[in-house]
């Protein structure tokens, strides 16, 4: 009984060690968002100062935050929807028609996530500027969905694979078509699965800084680019930068904290039978 009781604690301990220390840099950020520049680079750290509001204040000045707001909102719930759409049938063909390539085909969808972002930046930059998608919101939305697209179908596929497939076999029996079987058995019994699917794209939709970055310039701008724009030649305005980064991972955050439970309920889905 001792030995349980200490091994819990220990285990305690190292998971509140291992969360604080992933949420230090966060931590640390938030600080210095209300600190003055020169408080920022200040050595040793300054841990005991006035906070201040003026690095928002000279942000919302010199930027439209809103503006930036609305595009990671647009591309990042556009892209989702759309993998969403593209993903359900793709998942419901591979978990229960799978054909003799289903597996290979599988892992060549994962193997792309394996690909370093800046080895195609290239051919898709011409292919946006050919299609006239440079810093459009339609070409950032369509680019996400493709590279979430991966993650949509694997997880979708295993919260498929989880439901007994003699549910289907017995509404196939009672004359419900595939079509019937998907909408009216499938979707309402994974929908935490979807919903958790969806959750998870959205969060990576918002936090994507790469393709933003070089493919945009201003109508199209998100977030993440709004935060590059505090990172210049003359040097990394602390303050200001860490400032614009509450500001725009703030949201997601709130949405992350919010949207917890059913994020874990549907990563969870089909653990215990």
């Amino acid at each position: 009984m001792a030995v349980s009781l200490t091994r819990r604690i220990v285990v305690s301990l190292l998971c509140w060690l291992m969360t604080l220390v992933l949420f230090f840099p966060i931590l640390w950020m938030m600080i210095t968002a209300f600190k003055t520049e020169q408080q920022a680079i200040a050595t040793p750290p300054i841990l005991f100062f006035q906070p201040s509001l003026h690095n928002f204040e000279e942000i919302l000045e010199s930027a439209d935050y809103l503006h930036f707001f609305a595009n990671s909102v647009i591309v990042s719930v556009g892209s989702t929807v759309l993998g969403i759409v593209v993903g359900l049938p793709a998942a419901y063909a591979l978990a229960f028609f799978p054909g003799r390539r289903a597996k290979d085909l599988m892992m060549w969808m994962l193997s792309t996530k394996m690909m370093p972002a800046v080895g195609v930046l290239v051919p898709i930059y011409l292919l946006f500027q050919w299609a006239g998608l440079l810093d459009s919101l339609l070409g950032l939305t369509g680019l996400y969905m493709l590279i979430n697209l991966p993650i949509i179908v694997w997880m979708l596929f295993t919260f498929f694979r989880d439901v007994p497939k003699e549910i289907l076999e017995a509404a196939r029996m009672d004359g419900a078509g595939p079509l019937k079987q998907f909408v009216w058995m499938l979707l309402p019994m994974t929908m935490p699965g979807i919903a958790s699917t969806a959750l998870l794209a959205i969060i990576l939709s918002w936090n994507e800084a790469f393709w933003s970055i070089n493919l945009t310039v201003t109508q199209a701008t998100p977030l993440t680019a709004f935060i590059a724009r505090f990172s210049s030649p003359e040097g990394l305005f602390w303050a200001k930068l860490s400032a614009a980064s509450l500001m725009a991972i703030g949201p997601i955050l709130i949405f992350g904290w919010l949207t917890q439970r059913q994020l874990v309920r549907g990563l969870t889905f089909g653990a215990v039978k």
